[in-house]
């Protein structure tokens, strides 16, 4: 019964989710609304595990004294201020510290690591663009004129030039047509993904929700 009940709570719900979409009713709507505001209930409580299970983690390395157990000491330690700062004792509003420390440390730090990634798309650039096929010959004449066409070099390289053979209006035909094409494509197969992910677990063949049981 701990695992069946648990299914058939799933598979109720669902599969009264998927009649408020189709059977526009206000008894059906008000409730599946209801319904919503418990599942953003339920989310925000999952936050007071996910803290938990964070200080946790960061205790047992600092109790062992395992690599990199300073950073874990960091992380509690700006969790905890944050939290006074933020929280009962404390206000978020402009001109606190709370909004001090987090405009003056959290953004700079988030910009920094945003930052980083402009060398590992490099990198993974330089990877792809290598002409090992013809695909890859193609990615890279598509990924070069996009390049160009996006900066005032592109515009300065193809003046003069009529309009459709100009990098600038090259580059919007590509993002318009072959890029938009492939684009929709994947957000299909992604959305197709999550209808039958949906369905298994309403139906109750995907379960590791329930604790690892596939």
């Amino acid at each position: 019964m701990r695992r069946e009940i648990p299914l058939a709570i799933t598979f109720l719900i669902g599969v009264f989710m998927l009649v408020d979409f189709f059977v526009p009713h206000h008894g059906v709507s008000a409730a599946a609304e209801e319904m919503k505001q418990w599942g953003t209930i339920v989310i925000a409580a999952s936050i007071l595990l996910g803290v938990g299970n964070l200080i946790r983690v960061h205790f047992r390395k600092i109790r062992r004294k395992s690599d990199g157990w300073g950073y874990s000491i960091m992380t509690l330690a700006s969790m905890a201020v944050m939290l006074y700062f933020g929280g009962p004792w404390g206000t978020i509003e402009e001109g606190s510290a709370f909004n001090w420390m987090f405009l003056n440390m959290q953004v700079p730090l988030q910009s920094t690591m945003f930052s980083l990634l402009a060398f590992f798309i490099a990198s993974a650039a330089y990877r792809a663009f290598r002409l090992r096929s013809a695909e890859a010959g193609l990615l890279l004449i598509a990924a070069i004129i996009v390049m160009l066409g996006r900066v005032p070099l592109g515009q300065f390289l193809t003046r003069g030039l009529p309009e459709k053979a100009t990098l600038p209006w090259l580059t919007e035909t590509i993002m318009a047509y072959p890029n938009m094409a492939a684009f929709r494509g994947i957000l299909m197969g992604a959305a197709l993904g999550v209808m039958a992910m949906g369905l298994r677990i309403i139906l109750g063949i995907e379960r590791s929700y329930l604790g690892g049981e596939k």
